[in-house]
């Protein structure tokens, strides 16, 4: 690539090979690679990888946990300032998936120092120096290397109740599936890149992926409700099934409940869709029976999401103040006994 001036209007996505989560090591790669792994045990370690949960929890006492994750990636949206608020914002929302509260943030940056102005790298840690004060955190430091694509996110660390955690292992027969944003960012943010999305779906977009689920997750915690993650790399039916193995259950999910971004249908229809759509769809072929579902809404279903909403499993009797309490959020399906299949779509 050749240098971009101080003159030039840089588009970020243009420095990507591939943007965001979709960036995101598939599911059936990312179990390999771990499986020959022995980690140490300790009873401290209340939750590790096991669950493939958002984040982990270590015990410090009987009345703090540290709530512990980092991510990063390659540019969704062409801004510097808003690329730093959507990479933080979904870095922290790890933290939010488990019930906790961020309190401190380092950066994570990769730069092509003499290809892209020094300013291009200074709008993005502004972004996500916003993202990390709306959270109520500190950023605290950070590090930094030269690197061919530029690269941003942040190692969080929060706090938690070790009696107040929400895990993949939490959902019970009969409670309510609940999604807190709509889906379809990959694909949306697969035709922004392609000059394919008008300025309207582009704004809803940013608007979208720049929400903290910081409401979700307090309304989560204050109804002490179990079970919840975030909607990330894996879409939502992969994240969908790691709470499926983790809770021994089956997800029924209703196609015609899912809520998704504007311009999502018109996107499918021109073809945008990510190669981490295409890993996910392989990897979740025996899990999941699509019953009626057509081959657009499969497509939204395991779309890479980023910074996406809270996927939480609410008990019955308490779904409907947890929809008055998060705006946005609506009713997906339900938890089921364990069947042949992690996920029915119906």
């Amino acid at each position: 690539m050749t240098m971009a001036t101080r003159d030039e209007v840089v588009r970020l996505t243009q420095w990507a090979k591939c943007a965001g989560c979709a960036a995101k090591m598939g599911p059936a790669d990312l179990s390999a690679v771990l499986a020959p792994l022995e980690l140490r045990s300790d009873p401290r370690l209340l939750v590790g990888r096991e669950t493939f949960d958002d984040a982990g929890v270590f015990k410090l006492s009987d009345e703090l946990a540290l709530v512990q994750t980092l991510d990063f990636f390659a540019p969704i949206v062409d801004d510097p300032y808003d690329f730093g608020r959507v990479a933080a914002t979904n870095a922290l929302s790890d933290v939010f998936a488990m019930g906790g509260e961020p309190l401190t943030a380092m950066n994570i940056v990769g730069f092509p120092v003499g290809q892209l102005p020094l300013s291009v790298l200074t709008e993005v840690l502004r972004g996500g120096l916003d993202a990390v004060h709306e959270a109520g955190a500190h950023l605290v430091g950070g590090h930094t290397i030269t690197d061919e694509e530029l690269k941003y996110g942040l190692s969080v660390t929060g706090t938690i109740h070790p009696a107040k955690i929400l895990s993949n292992a939490g959902a019970e027969p009969g409670d309510v599936l609940i999604l807190t944003k709509g889906i379809g960012t990959g694909i949306l943010s697969t035709a922004a890149k392609r000059d394919q999305l008008g300025a309207d779906e582009i704004a809803g977009l940013v608007k979208s992926m720049t929400t903290l689920n910081a409401v979700a997750s307090r309304a989560a915690v204050a109804l002490a409700l179990k079970c919840a993650t975030d909607v990330t790399g894996f879409g939502l039916l992969g994240h969908a099934s790691h709470i499926a193995r983790a809770s021994n259950v089956t997800l029924r999910i209703e196609m015609a409940t899912v809520p998704t971004l504007a311009g999502v249908d018109g996107a499918i229809e021109s073809g945008m869709l990510t190669g981490g759509a295409a890993r996910n769809r392989s990897y979740l072929e025996p899990l999941v029976e699509y019953g009626r579902a057509t081959d657009a809404e499969r497509a939204v279903l395991v779309d890479p999401q980023t910074s996406g909403g809270l996927f939480v499993a609410v008990p019955v009797e308490k779904a409907q103040d947890y929809l008055a309490r998060v705006p946005g959020s609506a009713v997906i399906g339900e938890v089921v006994s364990r069947g042949e299949r992690a996920i029915v779509i119906v």
